[in-house]
């Protein structure tokens, strides 16, 4: 009964010591600079391989593809950011888990001016100023900002998704 026993204890104790243990992997906390268009120096441009490479922490990705919701990205969930690689544009919402260089969040629609100028095209929830790096849009919810949308694309070419 004993041999049993103390056969039994071993192999439970080599079977748990072949379980492999993962890390989740890190990133270092992400700052966007609202000015030059980009997270921790990473554009909107970059490929999907490059913003996984640079950001390994990432909660989901979708390969880019006719059959993908919005053309592919690298999404972190976690931390309300989205990088839609196919679209070229960096999505960052209400629960955004990082530092922005400017606090556009929350802040008024009419106190964006000195900072921003005037808007390239506006609506009644939503202004797009031209950046040097494309076009940065803000959307607004109670005249705050509640959602940054910043691409390297132009007014003419940015295609968003609606769809998240």
């Amino acid at each position: 009964m004993k041999q049993t026993f103390v056969l039994l204890a071993l192999s439970f104790l080599l079977t748990n010591a072949h379980a492999q243990l993962t890390v989740k992997a890190k990133c270092d906390p992400f700052v966007v600079d609202v000015l030059n268009g980009t997270v921790n120096r990473v554009k909107a441009n970059y490929t999907l391989s490059e913003i996984k490479d640079k950001f390994p922490c990432f909660t989901t990705a979708e390969e880019e593809g006719p059959s993908s919701k919005c053309g592919g990205g690298v999404f972190f969930k976690d931390k309300d950011l989205y990088f839609y690689t196919q679209r070229d544009y960096i999505e960052i919402g209400p629960n955004f888990k990082g530092k922005l260089s400017i606090p556009l969040l929350g802040a008024s629609r009419g106190s964006l001016f000195k900072t921003l100028g005037t808007p390239q095209l506006k609506d009644d929830t939503w202004d797009a100023f031209q950046t040097q790096y494309g076009v940065m849009v803000l959307h607004y919810s109670g005249g705050k900002v509640r959602r940054i949308q910043m691409s390297t694309q132009n007014t003419s070419t940015l295609q968003l998704c609606e769809q998240r």
